[in-house]
């Protein structure tokens, strides 16, 4: 079982406070619901499609998301991010390839790249700074990317839990 891997401390997010506090304490609210929901499952569990043709299971999830944290940082010219598990050719990539997928290695991934999302944003002051997207070509506030990370983990959230319960018919936030 991979249960002590996901284990995480979620916060509630604050009730007051600056609207940083408040965003980062919402991001971080949600991205450990998602570890939560992973917690206590095999790796043959997380592997676990919802239903055919559906390629949606947990461990796609976490990887998914690890590719999503990328919103925060792919101007960066390193390399590193995006493409972990996509790319031109296999756009589905976080989702589908899973047969080898090594959980552990994985979930590495995902705890690095959100530690490197709060890293660049925490180099940042102001919400209202513009970033300018290599992928996309948007320019977009770090404010916009706090707002669309907390939609992002919500809506895949939702999806974890009805996986979850699919699974062990575990349920709860």
């Amino acid at each position: 079982m991979t249960q002590n891997l996901f284990a995480s401390d979620r916060q509630d997010p604050p009730h007051s406070g600056s609207e940083r506090a408040i965003l980062e304490g919402f991001l971080d609210f949600h991205r450990d619901t998602l570890l939560r929901k992973c917690e206590g499952l095999t790796d043959e569990q997380l592997k676990t499609r919802s239903c055919e043709p559906s390629t949606l299971t947990l461990l796609g999830l976490l990887r998914h998301l690890a590719e999503v944290e990328a919103w925060f940082n792919d101007d960066l010219a390193d390399g590193q991010i995006p493409g972990i598990y996509w790319s031109e050719q296999d756009p589905d990539g976080d989702f589908d390839n899973l047969a080898d997928a090594v959980v552990a290695d994985d979930l590495a991934t995902y705890r690095g790249t959100v530690e490197r999302s709060r890293a660049f944003a925490a180099g940042i002051t102001d919400l209202d700074t513009v970033l300018s997207r290599s992928r996309s070509g948007a320019d977009i506030s770090l404010r916009w990317i706090y707002v669309h990370m907390i939609e992002e983990y919500a809506r895949h959230n939702g999806h974890a839990d009805l996986l979850r319960e699919r699974i062990d018919g575990a349920t709860g936030e």
